[in-house]
């Protein structure tokens, strides 16, 4: 699996989509989000080492500025994260497309996504034709996200409001969990969920310290663990 690249050039390429991208205004249209799109895979994806062309493909085709809030959405196409609500983010839309990446997605792949937030993430699978199955926490987003999806088209997305450290055990096994809120230590569940051959990728560690974002594999019953990168993502909330 592909791990951290060089982002030496990261603050450059981050200052000319800055200027790009400061230049939309909420009433925008189809095409110029279009555009914008594509500047952000070629210089905040495609350059920092993302190579799948799925991916790629479907970070072209989603339409960011939809999963953010009204008054956010000039700022969508940045790499950055953005506040969506209840203390939620949607990440940067590197991360995102590292950690789908990972997965090695395919169409007709069954993937569970532990913290829908906005949506967006679900929404990039399912372009690719993944089997999506996601899970939030606080009802709200998890509406929101579902309403955003469905008019996106995407019927290979289901949308549940509950505790994702329980995962989706009637829909189990899965071929790729994709954890996007961390938690101090991996959840059981969803490791006992996770088919065999599938993959996990998940962030680990307490939310004032730091955080690793780290790749699973089930081999033989046994899971391999592999360390990939330090970030910072909202805490995941074990609740009743």
């Amino acid at each position: 699996m592909k791990k951290m690249r060089d982002f030496a050039n990261i603050f450059p390429l981050l200052t000319l989509t800055f200027i790009a991208f400061m230049g939309l205004k909420c009433e925008s249209t189809a095409q110029e989000y279009e555009e914008v799109r594509k500047q952000m895979v070629e210089q905040q994806i495609e350059s920092r080492g993302i190579e799948s062309q799925k991916v790629l493909n479907a970070m072209k085709a989603v339409p960011r500025h939809k999963f953010v809030p009204f008054d956010m959405e000039r700022f969508a196409y940045l790499d950055r994260p953005l506040p969506i609500g209840f203390d939620q983010t949607i990440s940067q839309p590197y991360i995102v497309a590292f950690m789908s990446e990972q997965i090695n997605p395919k169409p007709g792949m069954k993937v569970l996504e532990i913290g829908t937030g906005s949506g967006y993430q679900a929404a990039i699978l399912a372009e690719i034709g993944c089997e999506v199955y996601t899970i939030e926490l606080i009802p709200e987003l998890a509406q929101s996200a579902e309403k955003v999806i469905k008019e996106l088209n995407y019927d290979n997305v289901k949308v549940m409001a509950g505790n994702g450290y329980l995962g989706w055990p009637e829909h189990s096994p899965f071929d790729a969990i994709v954890v996007t809120a961390a938690p101090e230590e991996i959840p059981p569940k969803l490791v006992e969920q996770l088919a065999e051959g599938g993959i996990m990728i998940v962030p680990v560690g307490p939310v004032n310290s730091l955080q690793y974002l780290k790749l699973l594999e089930k081999k033989d019953g046994k899971i391999k663990t592999d360390k990939l990168m330090p970030v910072r993502f909202v805490p995941m909330i074990d609740r009743d």
